[in-house]
């Protein structure tokens, strides 16, 4: 696809923003040369906090998490980066937006990553937390969302009250579809996805790891937020007819737009809806 003539000018000026962290010469595999290049990529396109949330940083079950708010239903939040990239600060904005719009607390969780942690260190960090929470709803975007979704495909007892997942990889699709037509598509192609996949570790067949494989007939409500220009588009489209989930396609935008919610109208009411399907959990 030609991205430069399809996408907005701001989704494309966003992109282009987005790379200039990325100098060339930092293999894919460099965990630590990646981790210091999307930890100042982070930083820079930071947007700040609402003014007056309250913000603790504690640990839930052992594990470490920044608590955002303190209405009265909680949201999980689980970040993305491929369970390798990521954590408190690399999602602090958007989490704290997200609780200020929703005026629910929100908890984000900073799991184990990889390759150090491999899998199921993410999936028990996630389980603990939930378990010591009680009812909440579950929010994750990339990596974060295929957690959450592994969570609720295993562990149905659990008082989930929903879950929002936004451009998450969810194992029901890995060729086909967007994964050939978006395959060398800005922020992320399958060559990252074939990275990231093989570092966690881990039983393909295992439903904490995959979510595909999980109890798919006893997952709470769910809402599916892909993006169009991304491999990954197709395989929550599949997840959504094999499970009933709402899916809601965000058209003309790119893995990692939650970045861009505040320079782009169109991220911008994207974002918006996600902020709704939440509230509705929460209501």
């Amino acid at each position: 696809m030609d991205y430069a003539s399809y996408l907005s000018p701001e989704i494309l000026a966003f992109i282009a923003e987005t790379d200039s962290f990325y100098p060339p010469g930092v293999p894919v595999d460099d965990v630590e040369g990646q981790r210091a290049v999307y930890n100042r990529m982070c930083a820079h396109f930071h947007a700040g906090r609402p003014e007056g949330l309250a913000v603790e940083d504690t640990q839930i079950a052992g594990v470490p998490v920044r608590i955002y708010g303190t209405g009265d239903k909680t949201i999980l939040f689980a970040h993305g980066g491929g369970f390798v990239l990521g954590g408190l600060e690399s999602h602090d904005d958007t989490c704290a937006e997200i609780a200020h719009r929703t005026r629910m607390r929100l908890v984000a969780i900073d799991y184990r990553l990889s390759p150090e942690h491999l899998h199921p260190a993410a999936y028990e960090d996630i389980t603990a937390v939930a378990e010591a929470l009680g009812p909440v709803v579950l929010v994750g975007d990339s990596a974060g969302g295929t957690l959450c979704a592994t969570l609720t495909g295993t562990r149905p007892d659990l008082p989930i009250l929903g879950q929002v997942l936004i451009y998450p990889m969810l194992g029901m699709q890995r060729s086909g579809g967007s994964f050939d037509t978006h395959a060398h598509a800005p922020m992320l192609t399958t060559a990252d996805l074939e990275f990231y996949g093989s570092v966690r570790g881990g039983d393909p067949e295992d439903p904490r790891l995959v979510p595909a494989k999980g109890r798919l007939d006893d997952l709470p409500p769910t809402h599916l937020f892909p993006c169009e220009c991304d491999p990954l588009c197709s395989d929550a489209e599949a997840f959504a007819t094999r499970t009933g989930a709402q899916v809601t396609v965000q058209m003309g935008l790119v893995h990692g737009w939650l970045r861009a919610r505040n320079v782009n109208d169109h991220a911008s009411g994207s974002f918006t809806q996600i902020i709704d399907a939440i509230s509705a959990f929460g209501g």
